[in-house]
């Protein structure tokens, strides 16, 4: 049998324990994470998902991309992510980027150069029914432009144009995009905001089955350029929607929210049983898929999807006094420690809770040593920003000499789970 038909039938994303991270609140650039990578191979982590490293004027952290084909000048070069990239690999840790297929900067060439790219109106009377997660920011997606005299659609900030993938050049410049960076060594992508791609009239806008059909287009132009290379869906919705991504022809593995919710239920209430059995129903994806399992991320803690009562009653109990609530959507921005009040044996059986699941467990970026949210002087608009600070390479290096600490006891979790 040939490696790479080895590698097919034991595909390593099965294995993936994964580390989510801003390349520069880690690391400073990629020359500086390059020397940081021994950190987390001791960690036991075997997959490093890097958050936006594109150019941008980060008005949502680098999601709001000007260039798909470089990296942010205060990140380094090409030449240092590739390094970067090689380097991992030799030590046993994939790379996946975030790729963002819904929308770009409205500083992006293709926004004045391209106007086709995107979703225009004279009325701004469409898709009245479209989801509008930033409703604090903005009170309709559609966006006025003075240059051109009409409106554009931005599902999520102003400053981000949503793309016409309607349009069949849309697609081909996105494919041009990924094979830019499979030639610059990622192993995967995951796929921000996936099911906001089409809009159709009386509809939310999400989720809809020519938002698949692209999907999968993208999945036959990968395999056929490199079958270990994986993607990896952002979706919410119903636990049937999300699901629906799995299907052997487009993701190969999508975030549980619906699971993320129920260990809340068991972290709050003391109670793993509620985990373990939410896990025999939504912990079951399709042969040849895998569930990327968290406890927390970039992002608020999303729990629209959950019913009226149990949002409620999980937030109550998450953020009692709403200091971190996410206005325009129903979850709260908070850091792992945060929510248990930096109780490192709380910590501790959160991430055991978490690694007794099967799934690819998911890690967020200074979780693994207590970090917790950043206190700022004023609430801002966006609560993300909270749970967005600098790695704690102080805190980090003092708990990497302390056998007893929440790091070192993290690590010997990761390395039993693995064997």
């Amino acid at each position: 049998m040939s490696i790479l038909n080895l590698a097919i039938e034991n595909p390593w994303w099965k294995n993936a324990v994964i580390y989510e991270v801003y390349a520069d609140k880690f690391a400073k650039n990629f020359k500086g994470f390059a020397d940081k990578l021994g950190y987390l191979k001791d960690l036991g982590i075997n997959c490093i998902w890097i958050l936006p490293h594109y150019p941008s004027p980060m008005v949502d952290d680098g999601y709001d991309v000007s260039d798909y084909m470089s990296v942010r000048s205060e990140l380094g070069t090409l030449g240092d992510f590739r390094r970067f990239a090689s380097k991992a690999h030799k030590m046993g840790i994939k790379v996946i980027v975030d790729f963002v297929l819904n929308h770009v900067s409205i500083s992006h060439p293709w926004f004045r150069e391209r106007p086709e790219f995107f979703i225009r109106s004279k009325t701004a009377k469409e898709f009245k029914q479209a989801t509008n997660p930033f409703s604090h920011m903005k009170s309709s997606n559609w966006i006025w432009d003075p240059e051109t005299k009409d409106y554009y659609f931005a599902s999520f900030y102003p400053q981000q144009a949503d793309l016409n993938w309607d349009n069949p050049e849309v697609f081909k410049a996105t494919i041009e995009v990924v094979d830019f960076w499979i030639g610059q060594g990622v192993d995967g992508f995951r796929l921000d905001a996936a099911p906001f791609l089409i809009k159709r009239e009386g509809t939310g806008c999400v989720n809809l089955p020519e938002t698949h059909a692209i999907i999968k287009k993208i999945r036959t132009h990968v395999e056929s350029r490199n079958p270990q290379v994986i993607l990896l869906a952002e979706s919410n919705g119903t636990h049937e929607e999300i699901r629906s991504y799995l299907n052997g022809q487009e993701c190969h593995m999508a975030f549980n929210f619906h699971l993320m919710a129920k260990i809340y239920f068991a972290i709050m209430t003391e109670n793993p049983s509620v985990a373990k059995e939410a896990a025999k129903v939504l912990n079951d994806p399709p042969p040849d898929c895998q569930w990327a399992i968290f406890l927390r991320n970039h992002d608020d803690l999303t729990l629209s999807h959950l019913p009226v009562e149990e949002r409620d009653e999980l937030l109550a109990r998450l953020d009692p006094k709403a200091k971190y609530l996410f206005e325009g959507g129903y979850g709260t921005s908070m850091r792992l420690a945060t929510i248990l009040k930096g109780n490192k044996n709380k910590i501790l059986e959160a991430f055991r809770l978490l690694l007794s699941l099967s799934g690819a467990p998911v890690i967020y970026y200074g979780d693994e040593i207590g970090m917790e949210n950043l206190e700022l002087a004023e609430k801002p608009a966006d609560s993300r920003k909270y749970v967005r600070g600098e790695f704690n390479w102080k805190e980090a290096e003092k708990q990497i000499k302390d056998p007893g600490s929440l790091l070192n006891e993290l690590r010997t979790i990761i390395k039993n789970r693995k064997s």
